[in-house]
């Protein structure tokens, strides 16, 4: 059974993957300026397999406005054209045939508000795994403790330890939603 130290290292490790997550995450939701990483999430049906849209088409910015796709087996466009009609971003893709432009047009402030509700429900999924993996440390304590592998006193001690570093990561998803938020309503 692990110890209480390497059950806090556990939490700091895995609360740290939810975070990237959400970090990534974060790369997704558009601005009104395009970044390639605005199709990291979609994927393309590639001769059966669901894969990410880099790994099938070079991706790159033509300019601070236009990201282009060219996939390298001209065959699936199509398919790439319908993913990104479904995705949640709102742009329209242009398909000369050979490669595809996804003109970011500025955001409205319609659009914006929008914008700033996803990021929201994003944000606060993203505390729900952080607080997630705090419950399931915290229950593993408890049967640390239940079994007397620790005592009463280094519980209390590593739940607030265990606490202080949720807070922690909390705050950065927080610092995190406010600068996207920020760039969102002012880009």
């Amino acid at each position: 059974m692990p110890d209480n130290q390497t059950l806090l290292t556990q939490a700091k490790t895995n609360m740290n993957k939810s975070l990237e997550a959400f970090n990534r995450d974060l790369g997704s939701i558009r601005t009104g300026r395009a970044t390639t990483q605005l199709i990291d999430n979609i994927r393309v049906d590639y001769y059966g397999s669901m894969l990410p849209v880099n790994q099938v088409a070079s991706v790159s910015l033509g300019d601070s406005q236009t990201v282009i796709i060219e996939p390298w087996d001209k065959q699936i466009i199509i398919d790439l054209e319908k993913e990104i009609l479904k995705s949640d971003l709102g742009l329209s893709p242009q398909n000369d045939g050979s490669l595809i432009r996804l003109t970011v047009p500025p955001l409205t402030e319609e659009r914006r508000r929008d914008l700033v509700k996803v990021l929201s429900k994003r944000a606060e999924e993203g505390n729900v795994a952080i607080r997630n993996i705090r419950r399931s440390i915290i229950n593993e304590l408890r049967t640390l403790e239940k079994d007397k592998e620790i005592s009463q006193d280094d519980m209390k001690r590593a739940s607030k330890d265990l606490q202080d570093i949720t807070d922690e990561f909390i705050e950065k998803i927080s610092e995190l939603s406010k600068v996207k938020e920020k760039e969102i309503m002012t880009t």
